[in-house]
């Protein structure tokens, strides 16, 4: 499944999302802008993996004095794929 997430509170602006339902993995991952190498870096990584699992790793994660972040964010975004 395709879908758009806005982001609040960081650089970026949206995650676009690709998500395998049946399975809970991560198809792909776009970050709309942000920081380049570390959202490019982040999508890389979780591309592949299963949504729980990324959720547990990026949740909470803050950005400098921010209370959220772009992992964070991006666990935000997965939530609704969470009982996938």
């Amino acid at each position: 499944m395709k879908t758009v997430f806005e982001t609040t509170g960081t650089c970026s602006k949206a995650i676009e999302l690709d998500i395998d339902e049946q399975t809970g993995t991560i198809r792909d991952v776009h970050f709309v802008g942000g920081c380049s190498g570390n959202t490019i870096g982040v999508a890389t990584l979780v591309r592949g993996q299963k949504v729980k699992d990324v959720i547990s790793k990026l949740q909470g994660i803050r950005c400098g004095l921010k209370p959220t972040s772009c992992p964070d964010q991006l666990a935000q975004a997965l939530q609704p794929f969470a009982n996938a």
